[in-house]
Parts: C-alpha cells; sequence; structure tokens
C-alpha cells in the first residue's frame, strides 16, 4: 500500500469510522472514500472499483425491524464482496464483526453470515480477508443510549441525569476506541495481531474486564472531582481511557469550565487547582506588591515553586540555624525553585504589580496534619 492508494471506509459515518478516518489522514492517507447511509449503491460500485483496501465497518445495531439486522449486515456484506470481485477481485477487506456471533440473537446470526460472505469471497478471488470480534468499544463521539454502556454513562452523568444499574456484578469486555483504531490501522500496515482465542482472526487489545457497578461509581467520580479537586489514578489503564471519554462528553457551550475556590485577603489569594493521591497537589499562589508569604517550614513535605508572572525573592534558611539563602526569580524566565525540607521558606514579591506562583507540593494538604511550623526565615 501507498499512502496514496485509495482506502475505503463503509459506515465512515460511524463511531468507529469517524475515528479511523481521521486517524488514517493523520497517518498520511490521503485518499480515504468514505461510504455511509447517504451514498448510493452506485456510488457504492464506484468506490469498489478504485479501493485498494477496504475497511468494512459498516453495520446495524438498533434496528426497528430484526429484518434489517440482515439488510445492513449480511446483504450489504454480500453487496461488497459481490462488487469488490467484478472490479478484479484481488482487493483487501477487513471487517469488524462482532462477540455476540454464535450467542443466537438477529444481530449475532446477520453478523455471522456477513463473516460467511467474506471467507467465500476470499475462497472465490484468493483476495485477503482480515475479520476480528469486537467486545463492546468506547470513547469519544459513541453514541449515547444506543449500543455502548459507557456511551450512556458518560451522557447521563455529564449532565446531571441518573443511571441505571440493574446488575451491579455483571461483567463486561470492552476496548478503548484508539486501541481499536491502531488494530485496523496495523492490519493495514502488515502488523496484525493474530487472536489466540480465534485461528484465522485478528486480535484487538488490551480487553479491559469490569463490572457495571464499578463502571458507574468510577464515572461519576469524575464528575465529583470537580468539586474534590481530585485527579482520577491515571496509572490505571481502564480509568485514565474512560476520563478521556468522559470529558468529551460535556456540554461545549457550558460545560467546559468550573468554578475554583478562592481563598482571598489583603495579602492576595490562595487556590488550589488539582488533587491527586499519590502526585499531591498544584496550587495558584496571588501576592501582592511588597508582601511576604510564608515563614515556615516542613518535616517531609517538599514544594516546588514557579513564578509565572511578576518578580519574586525566595528566602531559605536551615530550620536548625544557619546563613540565609536567596533566590530572585520572574516570570520573563521560567525558573522551578525546589522547596527542601527542614528549610524554613519565605517568597516576597518584589514587583509593582501582582506576583503570580504556580505551587507543587508532594502530598495534599491535611488539616489534621499540616507539616507546617512557623519560623522566620530572617530576624525581620
Amino acid at each position: 500500500m501507498q499512502k496514496g492508494d485509495p482506502i475505503l471506509v463503509t459506515g465512515a459515518d460511524g463511531f468507529v469510522g469517524r475515528n479511523l478516518v481521521l486517524a488514517l489522514q493523520n497517518r498520511g492517507y490521503t485518499n480515504v472514500l468514505r461510504f455511509d447511509r447517504g451514498n448510493t449503491d452506485a456510488e457504492l460500485a464506484a468506490f469498489c472499483a478504485q479501493a485498494r483496501f477496504v475497511f468494512h465497518l459498516a453495520g446495524v445495531n438498533r434496528p426497528r425491524d430484526p429484518s434489517e439486522f440482515y439488510d445492513g449486515n449480511s446483504d450489504l456484506t454480500a453487496r461488497l464482496c459481490a462488487l469488490l470481485a467484478g472490479a478484479g477481485g484481488r482487493c483487501p477487506v477487513l471487517m469488524t464483526s462482532s462477540i455476540q456471533v454464535g450467542n443466537g440473537s438477529d444481530y449475532g446470526n446477520s453478523k455471522a453470515l456477513a463473516e460467511q460472505q467474506l471467507v467465500r469471497y476470499s475462497h472465490d478471488t484468493g483476495a485477503p480477508v482480515h475479520l476480528t470480534r469486537m467486545p463492546g468499544v468506547f470513547g469519544k463521539w459513541c453514541r449515547p443510549n444506543y449500543n455502548s454502556v459507557v456511551a450512556t454513562f458518560c451522557h447521563n452523568i455529564a449532565a446531571g441525569l441518573p443511571v441505571q444499574v440493574r446488575d451491579p456484578a455483571f461483567s463486561l469486555p470492552l476496548v478503548y476506541i484508539d486501541d481499536v483504531v491502531d488494530a485496523l490501522v496495523g492490519v493495514l500496515e502488515g502488523r496484525s495481531l493474530p487472536d489466540p482465542e480465534r485461528p484465522g482472526y485478528f486480535a484487538i487489545a488490551p480487553v479491559h474486564e469490569t463490572t457495571l457497578s464499578w463502571l458507574a461509581d468510577t464515572i461519576r467520580s469524575f464528575a465529583d472531582s470537580r468539586g474534590t479537586l481530585q485527579v482520577p489514578d491515571l496509572s490505571d489503564p481502564l480509568t485514565k481511557k474512560l476520563y478521556s471519554t468522559y470529558l468529551s462528553y460535556l456540554e461545549p457551550e457550558s460545560g467546559f469550565k468550573y468554578p475554583l475556590k478562592t481563598h482571598a485577603d489583603a495579602r492576595g489569594s490562595f487556590t488550589e487547582f488539582l488533587r491527586s493521591p499519590d502526585r499531591g497537589q498544584v496550587s495558584v499562589n496571588v501576592s501582592r506588591p511588597g508582601i511576604v508569604k510564608g515563614n515556615h517550614w516542613h518535616d517531609t513535605k517538599n514544594e516546588k515553586f514557579l513564578v509565572v508572572s511578576g518578580r519574586a525573592c525566595i528566602r531559605f534558611r536551615r530550620a536548625d540555624g544557619g546563613p540565609v539563602y536567596e533566590y530572585h526569580v520572574c516570570g520573563e524566565k521560567l525558573e522551578v525553585v525546589d522547596i527542601p525540607t527542614g528549610y524554613t521558606h519565605s517568597i516576597e514579591n518584589e514587583g509593582e504589580g501582582d506576583l503570580v506562583t504556580v505551587m507543587w507540593a508532594n502530598e495534599c494538604f491535611d488539616p489534621d496534619h499540616p507539616d507546617t511550623w512557623p519560623l522566620p526565615v530572617t530576624g525581620d
């Protein structure tokens, strides 16, 4: 495959299709032919005559009548195969199927028939065919209240609506849209991963196993984090992917921003920005001209100061005595100043305007155990 060769994507306006089309374009594939419900059979025929690779993603998940499963899944696949065969019959095809194949449902049966159509196309023409059976897919742009519980939970919780968890212990496998897209493009580029459970199929990995109760509680915690300032545990791969997904369901007109609680007095203000159970907290400190803040030290807590606007003098002295050390910093030259344990320290605004400092501490402030001991840096 050359980057300019025509690539046909059926179901291009669907959830997986939208993500795949953009991923292909981002990777330099410049000739993507997009087919969806708004296109005609004549357009599909024209696309098949040009295509050098086909991503067959089109399908029906929630029809009004069960017969639509077969028209949109197996019958469409049969038409696609016939058109490709008529155009020369050597074009590779990748189709996303479902783990519901074999469960006896009309959806599962229609997907099984679609797989059989592609196997027959490969047998008759010698064209490579690549199949995968996907579990539930989640990620940005997935339609809520349709076929993804993650999308429904994210949409409802972001909008302040209730969610229903009928069976809290119900276990479900999930794959993330970026992992799906990477696997699909991997097949195109000759680096597919075989499915160890299904010979002849390729795999999408990783598959995340979770329960409905954990899923609902975790997504609720994302909404609550605006008040607690608590950053989710992003060391967990599923939590990280769910948080990215949740944010994509916020209302763009007003839901992207939220207020913070500012503690202000005549000296300036102090505002907590983020809290993390294992990475501490980030705050923003504003000092008026001539104001000195700090004059305390910590046993274990350590901090980093970054002046982003104004001019400051940060002073240090060991808590058990010794000389005073001064660091002059300003917003015009961004420099981080470490605040080690055992040193009493202060920060003075030396400028004519407000001093703005971003402060990171290795632990979140706990009023019951503040680890903050008053002690002037100088004898003033």
